[in-house]
């Protein structure tokens, strides 16, 4: 795995589902631009969506604590972007192949002060959109998924694979 170095600034009035189809793109681009050898690249991104709002990577325990709060007790989305480029050094830059988007939705239960210090104190929310990863001790709160489990996860394995299978 490559890590891209790309700015994930939201440009204003960017729809969420608009913004991970960008950075996806962007890091796919980033990384094929780098290799040296012909590849298939696949950029992902995933945010957390409440009401509007995007959440992002909280930049510390006190932000985690709040974003746990706003999450719990309610529903919110889950937006994971998928970019799939061609990368030929002797064709010059990457070639889009496909972009796609996953959305799931995920009901979290009513948490307490309690449950959310105790869970940050754990130190796994402080590198995860919406400060939770459903793979880990928050996956208790998730009281229910629609969508893809593995997009919640980062990266919708069942789509991407309908996608690469088709090449």
């Amino acid at each position: 795995m490559v890590v891209a170095d790309v700015d994930e600034t939201p440009i204003e009035g960017e729809r969420p589902a608009d913004l991970v189809e960008r950075l996806a793109l962007a890091k796919a681009h980033a990384v094929g631009s780098m290799v040296s050898y012909r590849a298939v690249v696949i950029g992902a991104d995933t945010i957390v969506e409440l009401d509007g709002h995007i959440l992002g990577k909280p930049i510390d325990a006190a932000h985690a604590g709040s974003m746990l709060a706003d999450l719990a007790g309610q529903t919110h989305r889950v937006l994971t972007g998928i970019a799939v480029v061609a990368s030929d050094p002797t064709q010059g830059h990457p070639t889009t192949i496909t972009t796609f988007v996953t959305i799931t939705e995920v009901d979290v239960a009513p948490l307490t002060v309690g449950e959310i210090d105790r869970y940050i104190a754990t130190g796994e929310p402080l590198d995860k959109a919406g400060s939770y990863g459903i793979q880990g001790r928050a996956g208790a709160f998730v009281t229910a998924i629609r969508g893809s489990y593995h997009s919640v996860v980062g990266l919708p394995v069942a789509q991407l694979a309908d996608v690469l299978n088709s090449m």
